[in-house]
């Protein structure tokens, strides 16, 4: 039997004047097939997107709402604020441990709202907006909660020494609850700067549509606490020394955050003088972080030059420069890069180093979209640098992350079919309350959940854990809290970046 040619190919009434369609419609075929490669990447960015703001839920402290979707999780810390007759219930506990501290909270929910403020219709399109707008209302609530006057603000709850000699679950821990805060006369310029951008300024942008009064309380209290960061100046930590955990290197960087932050929210001269005034503007950073502010307050007030809302003169210029360098060094162009792991992820540190490296992408990703604006470049050292580059680098960075790494694991927890299983977290490592009530003391929690070889029964979905060292290797190991803890403040970043990638 002769087998007969492909039907594509069997008859076909072929003509030289006929090539022209034939290219035009191999041109379409392979255009469709481009678009269809490139809705399944984006649809994995959407799927890890969900995932990043299911994280926050299982992240949250005090009486959780109806519409709770991480049911492994219960009720808990219902007294915080007791012992000083404040309620401080609700916020987020920080990382694997169920301390509350303001500090790099204040930054997660800072880098959350500039999250909806860039890249909100990324959001909203991806049916996320409203998760995103409940993880910044969870820690806003709190904020005010622990702004009861002017000058005085509750910078932590918990006891972080007691709260690491035990291994329990939230739900019913047995670790004091201490509240610690700053006032006249033991300031915290950091701290409140900080707050005074994150929870209160960046977020009554977020909210000035949708909630007008909501974000005029957000506001005002936004100023008094920048106002209390100038006139009461000090390093938070020598006023809360159970902060240790998270020792601030300075003020100047979370004063000028502010400032931006406030001048962004309400254009008004007060800020923008204080943005002007000589003064330290930070130089070329080496990192963005929940201590290190000066990067993004430079490319948030590069972005308001390329939209002509301030001037190029002066201190705006230098800010500007020194922002946009960092850039340069982080996509590898500029004249200190940023250094890379074997395989070519972004490499600053052996503990917690993917808490940069979202930071820092969210920074690169959001300045791409500005120049794209204005219809601009990035001048490297090493040349020039096109929105697209910028996109192209990030979009690698995030491959990385999620599974296109030597490992082939994913460092989003739940995310692909490898991933971290074993993650230093107490509540996701515990058996829910949910399916026993039985009482976790604080060292049976070690002995037979913190050092069991099995998964953790609870899965701790797009976490973001520290990641792997400069050789691309992890390990998924509890007592690995370098490496496999997770935290709030690598995930606030995350959120910005897969809504743009998505």
């Amino acid at each position: 039997m002769q087998l007969q040619p492909p039907l594509l190919f069997h008859h076909f009434p072929y003509s030289s004047q006929m090539a022209p369609k034939i290219k035009a419609t191999f041109l379409v075929l392979g255009l469709s097939l481009l678009l269809l490669l490139q809705e399944a990447v984006s649809a994995d960015y959407g799927s890890a997107l969900t995932k990043s703001l299911l994280y926050f839920e299982a992240q949250r402290s005090g009486k959780l709402p109806s519409n709770q979707r991480v049911s492994w999780r219960g009720d808990s810390a219902l007294k915080d604020g007791s012992d000083v007759g404040v309620d401080l219930v609700g916020g987020y506990y920080d990382a694997g441990d169920n301390v509350k501290f303001g500090f790099p909270l204040a930054f997660t929910v800072t880098m959350l709202s500039w999250s909806v403020i860039d890249f909100g219709s990324q959001l909203s399109a991806g049916k996320e907006l409203d998760n995103a707008l409940a993880a910044i209302k969870w820690g806003t609530d709190y904020f005010i909660k622990a702004h009861p006057q002017a000058n005085v603000l509750y910078g932590q709850v918990g006891d972080g020494d007691a709260d690491h000699a035990c291994w329990q679950r939230p739900e019913d821990m047995t670790t004091p609850r201490t509240s610690y805060k700053i006032d006249e006369q033991n300031p915290g310029s950091d701290l409140a700067g900080e707050t005074a951008a994150a929870a209160l300024a960046a977020a009554s942008i977020v909210f000035s549509k949708s909630d007008s009064d909501y974000s005029s309380q957000l506001l005002d209290h936004a100023k008094q606490l920048f106002d209390f960061a100038k006139s009461h100046q000090g390093i938070y930590q020598n006023s809360i020394p159970q902060a240790h955990f998270y020792s601030s290197s300075g003020f100047q960087d979370e004063l000028l955050w502010a400032a931006a932050w406030l001048f962004r929210a309400t254009n008004d001269k007060t800020y923008s003088d204080y943005l002007s005034s000589p003064g330290n503007t930070g130089g070329t950073r080496t990192m963005f972080s929940w201590d290190d502010k000066y990067s993004g307050a430079q490319i948030l007030i590069s972005k308001l030059l390329l939209e002509g809302k301030a001037p190029s003169d002066g201190n705006w210029g230098s800010f500007k420069s020194q922002g946009e360098q960092f850039i340069c060094n982080v996509v590898q162009k500029g004249s200190n890069n940023v250094k890379k792991t074997n395989a070519g992820a972004l490499w600053w540190d052996s503990f917690n180093n993917l808490q940069y490296t979202t930071s820092a992408l969210f920074l690169t990703l959001s300045y791409s979209d500005s120049l794209s604006s204005a219809k601009s470049s990035l001048n490297c050292p090493a040349g020039p640098i096109s929105s697209g580059d910028l996109i192209s680098f990030a979009r690698s960075q995030v491959d990385y992350i999620l599974g296109k790494n030597p490992q082939g694991m994913s460092y989003m927890v739940g995310f692909g079919s490898s991933f971290p299983v074993k993650v230093h977290h107490r509540g996701a490592s515990i058996v829910s309350i949910k399916q026993s009530r039985a009482q976790v003391t604080c060292q049976e929690g070690f002995n037979v959940w913190f050092n069991s070889q099995s998964p953790n029964p609870n899965v701790l979905e797009g976490a973001i854990v520290g990641g792997p060292d400069q050789g691309d290797n992890y390990t998924d190991s509890r007592s690995n809290f370098q490496q496999a803890e997770a935290a709030t403040a690598n995930s606030g970043p995350i959120v910005g970046v897969l809504a743009r990638l998505a």
